[in-house]
């Protein structure tokens, strides 16, 4: 289902990278503008020298290989009960190869390309019939979910900062409020077929309606993340030289209209597209089997035009895919059903490929001095900040306290916050007011804080949430559940 210059293309850089990679990144964050360029431009050199040494039949030979591995990895990891996506970003984790090499720009084009076709999938998995009755609930607890619970742990991370003492070393230090917001507005959005995953194996157990809730909220507060986590970034990172002399209110002014044009933008963008793709599909597609590349085509499209015209190419994307999803289409074979499967495989491949690439760029001893902060992060992301931004909401539900109580503890995180850890390390270095001598060790302290709060979130709470389940005792039938809200019209 892939096409093989993306295929070409993924295999050089999980086949023929280093390791390095992430170190080059770090360092490059100390060096400035032109220090990065330089390096990069070195490493760039040496880069296609390593790959110009590898026989093509050897990277082949490694892309098979390791995808093979991954399968067989996401196979154990379900049957063991945790995310198949763990599985895969712990073999990535373990193969850890020394002698390959990826620049940091190249991770940054990657990232790009993988939040793109993630968004787009998530808007085709919307489906806004499958939510009437609670569609208002699910964008409150999309929306002010992640707003909530990215202050909660940005405030959380801060106060780990301070906490830091020679006799309680936490392995973090003099973190400013800006930083620690950044890295908690990455671990915002939550990821549905993690959850739904793992649910997979007790679907009795939990009501139909409340698995369409967690797969909406799941992708809805994809592009909810990135817009918060765009507004921190101009709230607190230097855009050009002059910003020392701009005033806070002046910034913060001129940060909220650049927020507004994106949103507006990306969302007019998003419907003007979704029409173009509807008459695209209906007059260009003859077979199921052109979906996949006009699909794609689709993306990128609306993507590349959002960015050029100054608006939100995620949000953009997003509303596309949403739109597609809730159309009807002129042969009977097409469908958002159809579409969903046509692009599952290609959705499946981008998630696994961020995995398996992070793990392989992430050095497990470098992660060790950021280990305590980082299970710490872990904690409160799943025992406060996932809790109290979902029950905050609970007189708005139409849900149960037990079945509020489920969704706050399915809060699995995935390929969303680490796609976003690399564009972390570009935005920490223009920090305003930051010591350039701690940009190095903080950019490493917020990226492997990243890495270890999603390990551990995908493995404890993919562990517990079927017995979580269980103890809930949920029934699948929706009839079991009166609506607790008489004001809030139950679904249909």
């Amino acid at each position: 289902m892939l096409s093989w210059p993306l295929l070409e293309e993924m295999g050089a850089q999980l086949g023929s990278f280093a390791t390095a990679a992430t170190s080059t990144a770090i360092l490059a964050t100390t060096a400035g503008a032109e220090a990065v360029k330089g390096l990069e431009a070195e490493t760039a050199s040496a880069v296609q020298q390593s790959l110009d040494a590898i026989p093509y039949q050897q990277r082949l030979l490694f892309i098979g290989v390791v995808f093979i591995g991954t399968l067989a990895i996401s196979r154990f990891s379900v049957k063991v009960g945790i995310p198949a996506i763990l599985g895969v970003l712990l073999l990535g984790l373990s193969i850890n190869i020394t002698t390959l090499k990826i620049t940091h720009s190249q991770a940054e084009n990657f990232h790009v390309l993988c939040l793109a076709l993630l968004l787009f999938y998530a808007g085709l998995k919307t489906d806004l019939i499958a939510i009437r009755g609670f569609l208002k609930y699910g964008i409150l607890l999309a929306v002010g979910g992640v707003l909530a619970s990215s202050l909660l742990l940005g405030g959380f991370i801060w106060w780990l900062s301070f906490a830091t003492t020679d006799q309680f070393n936490l392995g973090i230090s003099s973190m400013p409020f800006g930083a620690a917001l950044l890295t908690a507005a990455c671990l915002g959005s939550t990821d549905a077929g993690a959850t739904l995953s793992v649910l997979r194996n007790i679907q009795n157990k939990v009501p139909e309606r409340l698995r369409h809730l967690l797969e909406f909220e799941s992708s809805v507060n994809d592009p909810s993340a990135l817009l918060f986590y765009g507004l921190v970034v101009g709230l607190f990172v230097t855009t050009g030289s002059g910003m020392g002399t701009i005033s806070l209110q002046a910034t913060a002014l001129n940060e909220l209209r650049k927020f507004v044009q994106q949103v507006s933008g990306g969302l007019l963008l998003g419907f003007i597209f979704g029409y173009l793709a509807i008459f695209v599909i209906n007059h260009l597609v003859t077979e199921r089997s052109q979906l996949l590349i006009v699909a794609v085509s689709i993306a990128f499209v609306v993507y590349g035009t959002a960015f050029y015209m100054g608006g939100s190419g995620l949000i953009a994307i997003y509303i596309c895919g949403l739109f597609l999803t809730n159309m009807s289409y002129r042969l009977p074979d097409i469908t958002h059903v159809t579409l969903q499967e046509v692009l599952l495989p290609f959705n499946t491949m981008t998630e696994i490929s961020v995995f398996l690439v992070f793990g392989l760029l992430v050095n497990p001893a470098d992660l060790v001095h950021s280990l305590p902060a980082g299970l710490l992060t872990a904690l409160g992301l799943m025992l406060i900040a996932r809790p109290l931004s979902v029950l905050i909401f609970q007189s708005q539900s139409p849900f149960s306290f037990r079945e509020t109580l489920l969704v706050s503890w399915c809060g699995l995180r995935g390929a969303v916050p680490l796609a976003l850890s690399y564009e972390l390390v570009v935005a920490i270095p223009r920090l305003r007011g930051i010591d350039a001598a701690l940009l190095q060790p903080l950019a490493h302290d917020c990226q492997s804080i990243i890495f270890i709060v999603v390990v551990v979130n995908l493995l404890l709470q993919g562990l517990t949430l079927p017995l979580f389940c269980r103890f809930l005792n949920l029934s699948s039938d929706p009839a079991d559940h009166p609506n607790p809200n008489p004001n809030t019209a139950q679904p249909g």
